[in-house]
Order: structure tokens, then C-alpha cells, then sequence
């Protein structure tokens, strides 16, 4: 299966903390994205969001720094990862977010690609830099 790989980064007018809750803490994350989350907070631990449509594993916590995680979209490939990063980092006014997925599969990253951006830095923006 042929794979690639997604990069992009939003700028958040709110702390690392706070955009750190925001994808961690399963209330804020529904609260944004409008679908159910259950989200582990441990390495090692799963998660599951947008009503169990993507699905995965903590593979690395920082603390209002880091998350990695392996992760998958429920059209995918069965048995099928790409491993996630998201980067935060305090920046004057705000937190700059630098996202990376790498293996996604080619079919669907057009897709995925957009759809992070439609369904998690456009709304995560709206809640948090009120």
C-alpha cells in the first residue's frame, strides 16, 4: 500500500496548556469536534473519537509539549496505523501547533488531509480563542 505523509501548523491564541486539554480531555475534544471521545491520558493507553470513526494509541505524552500516537480512520485498511505527532510550542500571544501523520494511505490523504483542518484547527480555533 502506498502511503504519504501530512504536515501543517496552526497558531492558537491560547496557552499549550490549553490546546494540550483541548485534544487530550475527552469533554473539550467532543466539545469541538462534536463527536464522542474517550481518551486515555496514559502511554500505552487508547483512544477513540468522532464516535469511534478514528481510533488508536498514546504512544508518547508530554505534558502540554507533545502527543504521539498511533492512529487510524475506521475506512482504512483493517489493521492499518499512521503515527501522529502533534508539537506545541508557546509563542508570543498564543501556541504554534505543528502537526505530522506520517503513513496515511494514499487513497484517503486528500481527505484526511483536509479534514484535519475542517474538523480540528478551524473549530479548535473558534473554542479557544474566544
Amino acid at each position: 500500500m502506498q502511503t504519504k505523509n501530512i504536515r501543517q501548523t496552526a497558531v492558537f491564541r491560547a496557552s499549550p496548556h490549553l490546546v494540550y486539554e483541548a485534544l487530550m480531555d475527552a469533554k473539550l475534544h467532543a466539545q469541538f469536534t462534536g463527536g464522542k471521545a474517550v481518551i486515555s491520558r496514559k502511554v500505552g493507553g487508547k483512544f477513540s473519537v468522532f464516535d469511534g470513526y478514528a481510533e488508536g494509541v498514546n504512544l508518547e505524552l508530554v505534558p502540554d509539549v507533545k502527543i504521539v500516537q498511533s492512529w487510524r480512520a475506521g475506512d482504512w485498511p483493517a489493521g492499518h496505523y499512521s503515527r501522529a505527532a502533534f508539537s506545541l510550542q508557546k509563542i508570543e500571544g498564543g501556541t504554534k501547533l505543528t502537526f505530522s501523520q506520517i503513513g496515511v494511505p494514499e487513497e484517503q490523504y486528500e481527505d484526511v488531509k483536509q479534514g484535519w483542518r475542517d474538523y480540528y484547527w478551524t473549530p479548535m480555533k473558534e473554542m479557544l480563542d474566544k
